[in-house]
């Protein structure tokens, strides 16, 4: 392993997960907002928005091509720029008259360059961190993805929300959106540029990459209890991949339609404010708690955490209230218990990618967790229109039930992500 350059992960890890977190929760969140104010039924928004989780569900398949060719870093900086062009695409094609069709090809174009930034910046922090430096930076890896997410979530789509106003129509303001978004793309690539090391293991020769090719997937599919391991990835977020698709729809719809009526702007406000906070801060007590005492003793009441929350929805949805307080307090206690209980979600992927071929492995793993959110998400547009939000919400409360029963069942040792003494 070359290391030449090296720099504290305290500087990179924050660029390079922000950098992760924006264009997925841009392609996966923000489009359905941004659909649903562009006139889309929410049958159609969860259908294909769910479909663009497909690039992340099958990166398995090109994974090895990243472990095995050029370099981690050359990887993410290229897919960065693809991401900056394809934003700039939604934003030039949302006022058009086939602006569904076009966008949402712009948006697949990201989706790819997205799912392969990913592998590639994962793979830098695996290679680049021992194994306790990967439990202690969790936290910090995993609140800068949020900070992301939440910048997208949160702060574009309060922009969004103002062009509406100012502009005083929906598709130019969108169109700015997006285009902003490419920019914003092409400032973190190049902060990533200067602030990640040139840290990279040796490539093997022509031989052993194509033993390795093959190797990736046997190695993945014979580890130890990889059965109930991949049903906890498929299971363990079902009310969430459902709730994540249909919450800024509810939040937005009319009243009449069991909506809470919220501007663009309020939504955005919420997510990238009182929001953000509790995100980091159940984030950064969920990595510390696991890297004082293993994932065995937080496993469970980080499974309640991440779906218990869910079920203060059924209560904003039957009863509908005029006050922005009671949405914004849900929207605190839903985020925070994300944080905490995701940080058990992340161990475990970093335990199931353990051995050889750590970043192929661990972009099998993801690929699983994109499955579990793709085919739930695909469903959930007809489902809400079938039952009504407050019957929706009930089912995502139900849906609980065989992801707590699947983190106590799952396999992994108990002290795995406790930092050493």
């Amino acid at each position: 392993m070359s290391n030449s350059n090296k720099r504290t992960p305290w500087i990179w890890i924050p660029s390079l997960y922000m950098t992760e977190g924006v264009p997925y929760i841009v392609i996966i969140v923000v489009s359905v907002i941004m659909y649903k104010k562009l006139g889309v039924s929410n049958a159609d928004i969860g259908l294909y928005t769910s479909l663009l989780y497909l690039p992340w569900v099958i990166k398995p398949i090109w994974s090895p091509i990243v472990d095995l060719f050029g370099t981690k870093r050359k990887w993410f900086l290229s897919m960065q720029l693809v991401l900056a062009l394809a934003f700039l695409g939604v934003g030039l094609t949302t006022g058009g008259s086939n602006f569904f069709y076009m966008t949402l090809a712009f948006f697949w174009m990201g989706a790819f360059a997205s799912a392969t930034n990913d592998i590639a910046s994962d793979g830098m922090y695996l290679i680049a961190l021992k194994p306790e430096q990967q439990s202690f930076f969790v936290g910090l890896r995993g609140t800068f993805y949020r900070i992301g997410m939440i910048t997208g979530q949160g702060l574009i789509v309060m922009v969004a929300g103002y062009l509406e106003t100012s502009l005083g129509d929906n598709s130019k303001a969108w169109s700015w959106t997006m285009i902003i978004v490419g920019a914003l793309m092409l400032l973190l690539t190049a902060i990533n540029f200067l602030a990640t090391p040139k840290i990279e293991e040796e490539a093997p020769d022509k031989p052993a990459r194509e033993a390795s090719f093959g190797k990736v997937f046997s190695t993945f599919f014979t580890k130890k209890n990889i059965g109930i391991s991949l049903a906890f990835v498929l299971v363990y977020r079902l009310g969430e991949s459902q709730l994540v698709k249909m919450a800024s729809p509810f939040l937005l719809d009319v009243k009449e339609k069991g909506g809470l009526a919220l501007s663009t702007s309020e939504v955005g406000f919420m997510y990238g404010t009182i929001g953000v906070i509790a995100l980091l801060l159940g984030g950064i007590l969920g990595g510390i708690a696991i890297s004082r005492d293993g994932l065995g003793k937080w496993m469970i009441p980080m499974a309640l955490s991440l779906n218990l929350p869910n079920l203060l929805y059924i209560g904003l949805a039957h009863f509908q209230p005029e006050n922005i307080f009671f949405a914004g307090t849900v929207v605190v206690i839903e985020q925070f218990g994300y944080g905490f209980g995701f940080a058990a979600y992340m161990i475990f992927l970093i335990y199931l990618a353990e051995g050889l071929f750590k970043t192929s492995h661990y972009a099998l793993a993801t690929g699983f967790m994109a499955m579990g959110m793709m085919f739930p998400g695909m469903l959930s547009g007809y489902i809400q229109e079938w039952l009504g939000y407050t019957g929706f919400f009930i089912w995502v409360g139900i849906a609980m039930i065989p992801a707590l029963a699947i983190a106590a069942s799952v396999k992994y040792p108990r002290e795995f992500g406790k930092k050493l003494e």
